[in-house]
């Protein structure tokens, strides 16, 4: 018996399916979903197209044009003019004029009103650098009125450091005060700061500036008129005379040999320049420590150290102030018995006018 064998070879065996790679299998993926996408997508209709349109503007609209909860609203304030009152207004403390309602002016005052009232401190780290600065002591346990005692220090008026900004402060309230501009670098470096200190009521290691003088080296000055000499030179007998031969009658005429200072208090100056070796462009005491003779006792110590080894005597006209306002008139009169001068407060060069004292 023959036994057939039935011969197999490689072509007719069964070839493996063939693998796909990751981007062919990706690509296949896509393009069925995008047959997909072709087979359940209608057209749309001209109705659903603007139904459609007005969804999407919509949607798209601002947020400013949406109604705001009433939470989110703001608070108006309703603003009103009033012209029949002024904002504007005057401290009868200290005199300053301010803008009520403005936050600078307001603070501005605040500060002003503190140092004109209590005046400004003198402590420990003043007192330290005094004795570099060349800080002298004029007189100590100077009794005023009230019973409290203090003391007088001077130094030059363009000092640096500390002390110099401390100055600087209290001459920038000083101006305030007397509406005066601000002292000249020239006038500063010809100058001495005399300053009246009282033992602060808070701290036993402070004192407080209560009264300031600055004391200026001048040439010359204008002697004041006297009351009868500014009575005749202000009136003179008119030509005409009346129909029934009454006598001349008195008119006024300007004062042409006289030169006005104030003419509201009446001070008139004789406009020949005399020889004056001081001049007070600034005299100030805080409005607390008042007709307590501060002001006294400061030019009085001005007059008497100005110039080493000189002292000068106001009724002998060696001492003059600088266009005094109303308060320093009185204590120019009170002071120098009408024998203190007037001079022009001015740079070196540049004639100027201010208000002082």
């Amino acid at each position: 018996m023959v036994t057939v064998m039935k011969r197999t070879t490689y072509s007719a065996r069964s070839k493996p399916a063939p693998t796909l790679s990751p981007s062919s299998t990706n690509k296949r993926k896509a393009d069925d979903d995008e047959s997909d996408v072709e087979n359940h997508v209608r057209p749309l209709t001209q109705k659903k197209k603007q139904r459609f349109a007005l969804i999407t503007s919509k949607a798209k609209a601002p947020a400013a044009s949406r109604p705001l909860k009433p939470s989110q609203q703001k608070t108006l304030t309703q603003l009103h003019f009033v012209l029949d009152s002024s904002v504007l207004r005057a401290c009868t403390l200290c005199g300053l004029s301010y803008t009520r309602g403005a936050p600078d002016d307001e603070a501005l005052h605040r500060s002003h009103c503190g140092r004109v009232q209590r005046g400004m401190e003198w402590g420990r780290e003043e007192e330290r650098e005094s004795l570099k600065a060349g800080v002298t002591e004029i007189s100590a346990n100077v009794r005023i009125k009230n019973g409290t005692c203090g003391r007088i220090i001077c130094f030059p008026a363009n000092i640096g450091g500390r002390i110099g900004s401390k100055l600087a402060n209290l001459l920038e309230t000083i101006n305030l005060t007397l509406t005066s501009p601000p002292l000249t670098k020239p006038v500063l470096d010809n100058s001495k700061a005399y300053l009246f200190l009282i033992p602060s009521q808070t701290n036993s290691y402070r004192e407080k500036i209560v009264g300031c003088v600055i004391a200026q080296r001048i040439s010359t000055a204008m002697a004041i008129a006297a009351p009868e000499e500014t009575a005749a030179a202000g009136t003179h007998h008119s030509d005409n005379t009346s129909l029934n031969g009454s006598p001349k009658s008195l008119v006024a005429k300007p004062m042409a040999a006289l030169v006005a200072v104030d003419v509201a208090s009446g001070l008139f100056c004789h406009p020949t320049p005399l020889s004056t070796p001081l001049g007070i462009p600034r005299l100030f005491v805080s409005s607390s420590h008042r007709r307590q003779g501060i002001a006294t006792r400061l030019l009085t110590a001005a007059a008497e150290t100005f110039i080493h080894g000189c002292p000068l005597d106001p009724l002998k006209g060696e001492v003059a102030f600088s266009q005094p306002t109303e308060g320093g008139n009185a204590v120019m009169k009170s002071w120098g018995k009408g024998f203190v001068r007037i001079y022009e407060e001015y740079p070196t060069g540049i004639r100027r006018s201010s208000k002082n004292t």
